[in-house]
């Protein structure tokens, strides 16, 4: 494989070795996510899509000149059901689409159109509508998206051959979201994490529960493995999934300090963001996952809406550096 040190956090296709690539968008942030291509002979396979039409193009041009082979994608993987992982899909034509059933349901549940009603209205949603299109409406080109879904689905594991190259999808979901898999390439010791892994950025916990999460790291940690391509930042190493457990651990125990004393999930959301991981971006995500913990704490809570949520973190938001649209 191509040293550690080669790798470079820039936008662009990142020459893995072996066949193994990695498309990256920094800095990372809400809607800059990454993926993989994996390439043997003239077969390929595609790790997710991206968020907007053009940057998929952008992306798919890049692999086709660099790599012959990706003129024609055979697969086409979905890590989850995230726009930012699969709102390009209907650009990669004629490849077969594989995910877990439970992103599919996701998918399903909650199409494209839905968010972008969102964002072309925010005016209506409050300050909640207000902070999507600060964090990603005013970011991407989302015309023309049509919902395209996985044509193949799996429970939890699943073996593709790309070429003579095994590829081993695992769904350790529930945790980022309902269905999240690992596209684990052994012969290469590489894996394409989706968003189980985040790098150098606070991740957002949809779904939970947060001990599948760990459980998920803990899996990676067990694989000989050399490279890890996340769903968002920089190509990292075992280092990076080792800073995600800490992560999801830390913050786990501190939300359940704090939800025995009985202080409010925003209460103990202000708290931990102000002491915990301050030199990762997307800080606000804390009060997304500090309500999803809470939830797990009592499951006979009321729940908040997602968009009761964004209102939280708005407030935060415009009190530390974000710029309200409206301004």
């Amino acid at each position: 494989m191509i040293p550690m040190e080669k790798w470079r956090f820039t936008k662009g296709l990142c020459d893995l070795g072996r066949g193994c690539w990695a498309y990256l968008q920094p800095d990372g942030g809400w809607g800059w996510s990454n993926a993989g291509l994996i390439a043997d002979g003239d077969a390929t396979l595609l790790v997710d899509t991206l968020f907007d039409l053009p940057l998929t193009d952008e992306m798919l041009t890049a692999m086709r000149d660099a790599v012959p082979a990706a003129k024609s994608i055979d697969t086409l993987i979905n890590t989850h059901a995230n726009g930012d992982h699969t709102y390009g899909n209907q650009l990669v034509k004629g490849a077969q689409i594989v995910a877990s059933q439970a992103c599919l349901k996701e998918m399903e549940r909650q199409p494209p159109d839905a968010f972008i009603k969102r964002v072309e209205n925010w005016r209506d949603y409050g300050e909640s509508g207000a902070l999507i299109y600060d964090l990603m409406g005013r970011k991407f080109d989302f015309g023309g998206i049509v919902n395209t879904l996985p044509t193949r689905t799996f429970d939890r594991e699943l073996a593709l051959m790309v070429g003579d190259k095994r590829i081993e999808l695992i769904n350790v979901g529930p945790a980022h979201t309902c269905g999240d898999v690992l596209v684990h390439v052994p012969a290469d010791k590489t894996v394409f994490t989706g968003d189980i892994i985040f790098v150098g950025g606070h991740p957002v916990m949809w779904a939970g529960p947060v001990d599948n999460w760990i459980t998920a790291c803990d899996r990676i940690l067990g694989w000989d493995v050399e490279t890890v391509v996340p769903g968002h930042g920089a190509v990292t190493d075992k280092r990076g999934v080792r800073e995600m457990r800490d992560y999801l651990s830390i913050l786990r125990d501190e939300a359940r300090a704090r939800f025995d004393t009985g202080l409010s999930w925003v209460d103990a959301a202000e708290e931990i963001i102000a002491d915990h991981f301050t030199h990762w971006i997307d800080r606000e995500r804390i009060f997304v996952n500090v309500n999803s913990l809470y939830r797990e704490f009592d499951e006979q809570a009321d729940v908040p809406s997602v968009m009761q949520v964004y209102e939280v973190m708005a407030g935060w938001c415009w009190d530390h550096g974000h710029t309200h649209p409206a301004n």
